[in-house]
């Protein structure tokens, strides 16, 4: 079999699990078929109406115009981004919270529509006046927290484009990604918080943007404790930046297909690019899908665990949830200090009804067992959302069946950086099968084909595209127009969103991972995601990776890591033992011939492993780029 043969689905548990019934008291979609079906008769009328769910200055004239890879979202209208996200708000219902913050440390401070807008003016007049105007580029370096969010706002308030990068990857990436947008100013934070200690960020962002000429201008946010540095000349402390400056800022209009925000990948695979998402289109996207999908509303208690510095963070956190006027808690430091337990403390305490996280967090917490859930009363929530990676169904059943004690719906989704919104998953009120992702949402259309862009037969892999156009896919690769057509080129007509996936005779997608992840072995092809979740579904397998190495007779043979859930002891007798597991749920071809136990798992800082260092590694080759490696 060649490497152009389809790719073999091997873990397929047959589970099926009806929705709670009290999703119907809110979750507005009860078919999602029959939602999918109404809404592709007629999709320019379904994203016509997303768009009028934005306030708009100067209504557009079209939906769309153009094709797959061209189109061009809500042409002729004109408007400005914080006015759904904050002017309505905070005019309709002032003293309703936009933020509960939250620090590790136990720091708390919440701030309402009304007090979010006039920070955000604030800033914004301070930008305008340092010469910031629409259509520069500022980049954002800041931790998690309502001044990294005003940041944000106070860019799209006068039309400057951010781009925001994660608060932790070290200079040379900083640098990369300031010298690749072009931006003219950079805004950032001292320090920020983890485990119990301030971790420098000053000095990563200092020797970044010294190497960065033209940057005229540094923001810092300053906390640090101890003794701080004195400022360079570029250089002016937050407090004093916005010192005097009006609480009210005219929004700057701008062109719905003007960029919003640059956002760069995380770079698990090759260079960072850098995502431009436009500033109807997206909003639009992110204001609709993340309701739809979830349910999710303002009288809810929502936690959104993700950080401003990925697109969950973006959509999520930021433009989805203001634009809906929703009550989002964020929460800087890690999720397991101060005590393993902090998760379930803070969803217990705060009465979390809506929950949306990634599989690395569900898993981190398998790790640490059944009992510890237990101590907690999680009564509150009312539904667990997961995207990010590939959610195996043992991570799906600790969260539906020790968290939620089967109360609450527990729904994967599966979208990405370029897909700024869910895009395929399970809505609430449907029934889930753990072992698959979802069916496409709305009019979105996706299918699976060979490398020649020929369907595949039903429950045989291949590549995931998406057929339909949506208003909030990535408009463009910032400064690099040849990259973005390649994502339209590979299969003409379609777009390749570079993962492999299955889609079964009901329609259900099973997205298997990263296509770089195809395993070929003894002339089969099989995703890592088979090999890991059979992994983790041992009782002693916290988090697991396989990777391919090369095999003289079977062409690749499977080497597994795995990280033992507490309680567990290395010895060679559980590594039989898993191996034999293994082969028990997969069969002899998807049985690793090696297996590792490691402390932790290569991931980037949004929580992907890194299967390509574990590769490189193992042959001895040079790591390459690994600026957004988790420490």
């Amino acid at each position: 079999m060649s490497a152009d043969a389809p790719i073999e689905n091997l873990l397929a548990t047959g589970e099926r699990f009806a929705a709670p019934a009290t999703a119907a008291a809110w979750s507005a979609i009860a078919d999602q078929q029959r939602w999918n079906d109404e809404t592709s008769a007629d999709p320019l009328a379904f994203w016509r109406a997303c768009g009028d769910r934005l306030a708009w200055a100067t209504p557009p004239a079209e939906t769309m115009e153009g094709t797959m890879g061209d189109a061009r979202w809500y042409v002729g209208g004109r408007l400005n981004a914080t006015v759904s996200c904050l002017d309505r708000h905070a005019r309709e219902t002032p003293e309703a919270v936009a933020y509960l913050y939250l620090r590790e440390d136990g720091f708390e401070r919440s701030v309402t529509y009304a007090e979010l807008l006039a920070e955000t003016c604030r800033f914004a007049n301070a930008l305008r006046a340092d010469g910031v105007t629409a259509g520069d580029r500022v980049c954002v370096y800041m931790p998690l927290s309502i001044e990294g969010i005003v940041a944000m706002l106070a860019c799209a308030r006068i039309g400057a484009v951010h781009s925001v990068v994660y608060a932790g990857l070290g200079a040379t990436a900083l640098r990369d990604r300031i010298d690749d947008a072009g931006a003219c100013v950079v805004i950032g934070a001292d320090i920020t918080y983890r485990r119990g200690k301030e971790v420098d960020l000053r000095t990563i962002l200092d020797d970044a943007v010294a190497g960065a000429p033209q940057v005229r201008r540094t923001v810092l946010w300053q906390r640090s404790s101890g003794e701080r540095k004195p400022l360079g000349a570029n250089a002016r402390d937050w407090d004093a930046y916005v010192a005097g400056a009006s609480q009210t800022c005219e929004p700057h209009l701008v062109d719905a297909n003007d960029p919003l925000f640059i956002l760069y990948t995380s770079g698990t695979t090759g260079k960072p690019k850098g995502v431009v998402m436009t500033q109807g289109g997206y909003l639009a996207g992110a204001a609709a899908m993340l309701p739809l999908t979830t349910g999710i509303a303002a009288n809810d208690v929502y936690w959104c665990t993700s950080d401003i510095g990925w697109i969950v963070g973006h959509s999520l956190i930021v433009y989805g949830a203001l634009a809906n006027g929703l009550k989002s808690i964020v929460r800087e430091g890690s999720p397991d200090f101060p005590t393993p337990g902090t998760v379930y403390e803070i969803v217990e305490r705060r009465k979390i009804t809506k929950l949306y996280t990634a599989p690395t967090l569900a898993r981190m917490l398998m790790r640490f067992g059944p009992d510890l859930a237990r101590k907690h009363d999680l009564s509150s929530l009312e539904a667990i959302y997961c995207a990010g990676e590939p959610l195996n169904p043992e991570a799906w059943h600790f969260m539906h069946d020790v968290m939620c004690e089967g109360r609450a719906a527990v729904c994967n989704q599966w979208w990405q950086t370029e897909l700024a919104s869910p895009s395929l998953g399970f809505l609430p009120r449907e029934a889930i099968l753990p072992d698959k992702s979802g069916k496409p949402f709305g009019p979105l259309r996706f299918s699976v084909r060979d490398k020649n862009g020929v369907l595949v037969k039903p429950g045989s892999g291949g590549l995931l595209v998406l057929e339909t156009p949506t208003p909030y896919m990535f408009a463009d690769v910032w400064n690099d127009r040849a990259r973005y057509r390649r994502y339209f080129e590979e299969l003409p007509g379609y777009y390749t969103a570079g993962d492999v996936a299955t889609i079964d005779a009901e329609g259900y997608v099973t997205v298997l991972g990263r296509a770089d992840d195809v395993l070929n072995v003894a002339g089969h092809r099989i995703a890592t995601a088979d090999v890991e979740s059979a992994l983790v579904s041992h009782p002693a397998c916290g988090e697991a990776a396989a990777i391919g190495k090369p095999d003289a007779i079977k062409g690749e043979a499977i080497k597994a890591f795995v990280v033992l859930r507490n309680g567990s002891t290395a010895s060679d007798e559980l590594r039989r033992a898993m191996i034999d597991h293994v082969r028990y749920h997969l069969g002899p071809i998807g049985t690793p011939a090696e297996l590792e136990f490691v402390p932790k798992l290569p991931k980037t800082r949004s929580g992907k492993i890194m299967r390509r260092l574990l590769k490189a590694q193992e042959a001895g080759l040079d790591l390459g780029d690994v600026t957004t490696l988790e420490e």
